[in-house]
């Protein structure tokens, strides 16, 4: 648990294990004397999401029982505007939608509100991802309370679950992660033959950019491009979703969220 901090904050981005990340957080933090911190739950909204992702956020602020701050890009109205408008999709330093679209939003909220410690929804298997922003944003406390429960991905899918909340769409569809419809920093021909069954528009649209750009997201897997409109009808759309099985971890997660935060703390 965040100890002696005044300002925190948790980034919710509409995935399971950042739902579950936002209430170890509230039952951590219901432990604290009122009134010595400040706590805000913000979500970057981005158009290219299903948007499903409106219908699950409304269920998470309910189960939260605290309000959700939607921040957005001033600059760009979506991920097809930056892409279009700096003619570049991705890289190995990145892609320019994630900067623009959510970076950038969360850095503004972040200047105006200035949390002490913000929290992240990386699970068990993330730990990598999360020591590589720590290195590469020193200038954020970051708290990691999912990694500290000892939660995976599956285990927060179970816990969203037996909250009675419905799973984001693109869970249902078939996707990993509930990332935006067409994510450029996908690779898999699976993951592009998953686009074209559900967002067959999008995936159109996508491919006719990739030519004019001429650089394609999709791969082999020997890293040979494959471009979207030559990728083979027979590719099948493959299903990369969480199994919802629970671990002890998750069970002890779901008894310290129901007991409003007893137990040990450890300071970040």
């Amino acid at each position: 648990m965040i100890r002696n901090q005044q300002r925190i904050a948790a980034l919710f981005s509409c995935g399971e294990p950042s739902a579950v990340m936002v209430k170890v957080m509230l039952a951590e933090l219901s432990a604290r004397e009122p009134g010595s911190f400040e706590f805000a739950i913000v979500r970057c909204v981005v158009a290219n999401e299903h948007p499903d992702n409106d219908r699950f956020a409304a269920d998470c602020e309910a189960w939260f029982g605290h309000p959700v701050t939607n921040i957005a890009s001033t600059e760009y109205r979506d991920c097809w505007d930056v892409w279009e408008s700096r003619r570049f999709l991705n890289s190995r330093h990145g892609a320019p939608c994630t900067l623009e679209m959510k970076k950038r939003p969360r850095q503004e909220w972040e200047a105006a509100w200035q949390p002490e410690v913000e929290a992240f929804g990386y699970t068990v298997e993330e730990q990598r991802r999360a020591d590589t922003f720590r290195r590469q944003n020193p200038e954020i406390r970051l708290d990691t309370p999912l990694i500290r429960a000892g939660l995976s991905a599956s285990d927060c899918a179970a816990i969203v679950a037996r909250a009675g909340i419905a799973r984001p769409q693109m869970y249902l569809d078939g996707f990993k992660h509930n990332n935006c419809r067409t994510c450029v920093k996908a690779r898999s021909p699976g993951y592009w033959a998953n686009v074209r069954q559900h967002h067959p528009e999008d995936f159109e649209r996508m491919a006719k950019l990739s030519r004019a750009l001429n650089w394609t997201p999709c791969r082999a897997g020997d890293d040979t491009p494959i471009w979207l409109d030559e990728l083979p009808a027979s590719t099948p759309a493959r299903d990369d979703s969480a199994d919802i099985d629970c671990s002890l971890f998750c069970l002890m997660a779901e008894q310290r969220i129901s007991e409003s935060g007893s137990g040990d703390e450890t300071e970040v």
